[in-house]
């Protein structure tokens, strides 16, 4: 159980995870290499765990394919996050309440992000790339 940004990094220290706490109290998560990071942060009684994966084209031509693959995504290949769409952003988001959050929970939300950003980033980058 976790209930602070301390527990939450005692967390991460035992499962071994790479991480950095920035000055507002974001941890940033090392996940696979040459991806992004994953941001977590603690937000009333939730922790809010993101990736930003890129920018939503521009051309509305395309957002028919990349929603729907982002959705497909969704439903087939992930089980404790979702892509979504924050302003102009497409990302992978999960979120955990912090009282009920154990190691195992976030281990299992991490290895999530990481074969996401391994299996889908390249796929997405292509869905949004004008033809």
């Amino acid at each position: 159980m976790a209930s602070s940004v301390e527990d939450l990094e005692a967390q991460l220290l035992r499962l071994d995870r790479r991480f950095e706490r920035l000055d507002d109290g974001t941890v940033l998560v090392r996940l696979a290499a040459n991806q992004p990071p994953a941001a977590l942060r603690i937000s009333g009684p939730l922790l809010v765990v993101q990736v930003e994966i890129g920018a939503v084209p521009q051309d509305a031509s395309l957002h028919a394919a990349l929603f729907r693959k982002l959705l497909e995504l969704n439903a087939s290949d992930l089980v404790h996050a979702a892509y979504a769409l924050s302003s102009d952003s497409i990302v992978l988001l999960a979120a955990h309440e912090m009282v009920n959050l154990d190691p195992n929970e976030l281990e299992a939300t991490l290895a999530d992000f990481d074969l996401a950003l391994a299996n889908h980033v390249g796929l997405l980058h292509g869905l949004t790339a004008a033809k």
